[in-house]
């Protein structure tokens, strides 16, 4: 009894179809923000998905026998988005304090010369990375 994760649990409701919640303890595996989050890549789930987001009170047992039942077989793969590490971003936060969320709404109000200055004040010395 491997632990199961949740793109085995995408993959039963995608293409296999098969039941992966046989006990209590697969139940407390099932993940259904990422589920839905998987399943929100596709012009064919995302309602579904959201319908499950909404219903959040569900128990998830029940959603995901709901998105087996529902989803049509297919293959279905996709990237998944991820949050870009912006150095200019980080470059803020280090040198104003600033949390990232701040940093983000700020950085367009500074220019190129202003990054290579903060990038200069912030330089400790060493060898660098390159």
């Amino acid at each position: 009894m491997s632990k199961k994760s949740p793109f085995d649990f995408l993959n039963s409701i995608n293409y296999t179809k098969k039941n992966l919640i046989q006990e209590p303890q697969d139940e407390k595996e099932y993940v259904p923000f990422i589920v839905n989050r998987g399943l929100g890549y596709f012009q064919d789930t995302v309602i579904l998905a959201n319908e499950m987001n909404v219903n959040c009170h569900i128990d998830n047992k029940m959603q995901y026998d709901f998105l087996k039942s529902t989803v049509r077989k297919r293959k279905r793969f996709s990237k998944w988005l991820k949050a870009e590490d912006d150095e200019k971003i980080a470059l803020l936060s280090q040198y104003f304090g600033y949390s990232s969320n701040t940093a983000k709404s700020v950085v367009d109000l500074f220019d190129d010369k202003d990054f290579d200055e903060i990038k200069k004040r912030l330089d400790k010395g060493g060898v660098s990375k390159r």
